[in-house]
């Protein structure tokens, strides 16, 4: 039997997963990445000796990358207090490793009722979770007659999704404490949409990060991508770095080839871990669907003296619904932002300065839209007001227009389209293309959609495709 080869373009956790599983099964797999190192949104950076995180600052659903490395190669840490969240009239809500510690955190500081509410919430999360994840999550992309193939047996669980309602809805029907209000409807932050529109179904993120957990990583983030590609490499991937793809050739609607600027690659298939707009438009010279892009954001490290604070800290503004108003209503930078913070020593145990330690902040912001700015030092003048900062200086950052151009088709865009409607799991672009055949798309622009795990999960289900397509 002829051997299969596969060039994978991009070498992100998308791409990586991809290559770990077609080479599993014996297919010849050559990455190409534009970049001199494996990670893509997963970065790291170096100032003055202290190596930092400059992505993803937290992992979930762990066991779907420990399913795809080859041995214990990432030693992960789990927290008792992994988040706190601040408001400006002095509440702070503590969100612990354990469900029942958070429970009795949010009896403590807002009372008995404010418990009961976020306890059934949970509950009805998880409903959520059970019946979406097997179909959206974990399962081959849906199309518009998958709801009719599942049979009634199956379709009938989907009752529990709700996607008729939206995110803030369905939070507002349990929860009448205004603070956590406020953390669940940031959850929809996490695929960079509105919950004022996203599906209800999002609500199952919660169930995630509250019931599942979150990890550290020893060592930090970047630590998961030596391990995906120090298991790539021994089951026998080439990765070719600082090798941008130019453009993808087809034959009678098949691919045919990757070229480089130096070199061409025949390939049975292609698995592009890039922005899918950027794959077809202008790898294959196609025209691309437009859809809402979800958010993007300002993000940066400081060199900051070391605080008495959580791993992650979550600054609220007084009125955080209007941050959504001026994402995704006005498309401008939010004149009085929430700001996320990861003090990476905590979080990870990676080495600091001498007296400081890289903390990590980041501050939502809309996609392809013009530079704001004056956005760091409201940030910075949040993080003051808080007392995680004096004149700490920052040692590194990317604008959303620095992110559309690290990662081409994007916009900017951390998490691709945004999840803006009911329809919005069906809309996203599947993992086998149709239009040439024996292409494969392995991204957060893909299903099942973005962040570590479910880009992991793209690469695995691209992967499958692949398989599936040359009897494997």
């Amino acid at each position: 039997m002829t051997r299969t080869s596969a060039v994978v373009i991009g070498a992100g956790m998308g791409g990586m997963a991809a290559a770990i599983d077609l080479a599993r099964a014996g297919v010849s797999v050559t990455v190409l990445e534009a970049a001199s190192e494996a990670g893509g949104k997963v970065g790291r950076a170096v100032h003055d000796g202290v190596e930092f995180d400059t992505g993803p600052s937290v992992l979930t659903m762990p066991d779907v990358l420990k399913s795809l490395l080859d041995s214990d190669r990432v030693d992960l840490i789990r927290h008792d207090r992994v988040c706190t969240y601040h408001w400006p009239d002095g509440a702070s809500f503590d969100v612990h490793a354990d469900q029942e510690a958070t429970l009795s955190s949010a009896e403590a500081t807002f009372g008995a009722r404010a418990r009961d509410e976020l306890a059934a919430f949970l509950r009805y999360s998880e409903s959520i979770w059970r019946a979406a994840a097997p179909v959206f999550v974990y399962g081959d992309a849906p199309s518009a007659g998958y709801a009719v193939r599942l049979g009634p047996r199956r379709l009938a669980t989907l009752r529990h999704i709700d996607p008729l309602r939206t995110m803030e809805e369905a939070i507002r029907s349990f929860v009448r404490e205004p603070h956590l209000i406020d953390v669940l409807m940031r959850y929809a932050t996490y695929n960079g949409s509105d919950p004022r529109r996203a599906p209800a179904t999002l609500n199952c993120i919660a169930h995630v990060e509250l019931a599942l957990g979150s990890w550290g990583v020893r060592g930090g983030m970047f630590e998961i991508v030596g391990a995906l590609h120090a298991t790539a490499t021994s089951l026998g991937v080439e990765f070719v770095f600082d090798s941008p793809a130019q453009r993808i050739d087809t034959h009678v609607g098949m691919v045919a080839s990757v070229h480089t600027d130096t070199t061409t690659y025949p390939a049975d298939a292609v698995v592009a871990n890039a922005d899918v707009a950027h794959v077809l438009t202008d790898l294959l010279g196609q025209r691309a669907a437009e859809r809402e892009p979800s958010t993007s954001g300002w993000t940066a490290v400081l060199r900051a003296r070391r605080r008495d604070c959580a791993p992650n800290t979550v600054l609220f503004p007084a009125d955080y619904r209007a941050e959504f108003r001026d994402l995704f209503d006005r498309r401008v930078s939010p004149s009085d932002p929430s700001v996320y913070v990861c003090a990476q020593e905590r979080a990870h145990q990676r080495r600091g300065w001498p007296h400081h330690e890289p903390l990590f902040v980041m501050a939502n912001a809309p996609a392809a839209a013009r530079e704001d700015e004056s956005l760091p030092e409201r940030v910075l003048a949040r993080l003051r007001t808080h007392g995680l900062v004096d004149d700490d200086p920052i040692v590194w950052s990317r604008t959303p227009h620095e992110l559309a151009q690290h990662f081409p088709g994007s916009h900017g865009a951390i998490y691709g389209a945004a999840s803006n409607s009911p329809l919005a799991a069906f809309q996203r672009p599947a993992n086998r293309c149709t239009n040439p055949r024996g292409l494969y798309f392995a991204s957060g622009s893909a299903h099942p959609g973005g962040g570590v795990p479910l880009c992991l999960l793209s690469g695995r289900a691209a992967a499958r495709a692949v398989l599936r397509k040359h009897g494997r």
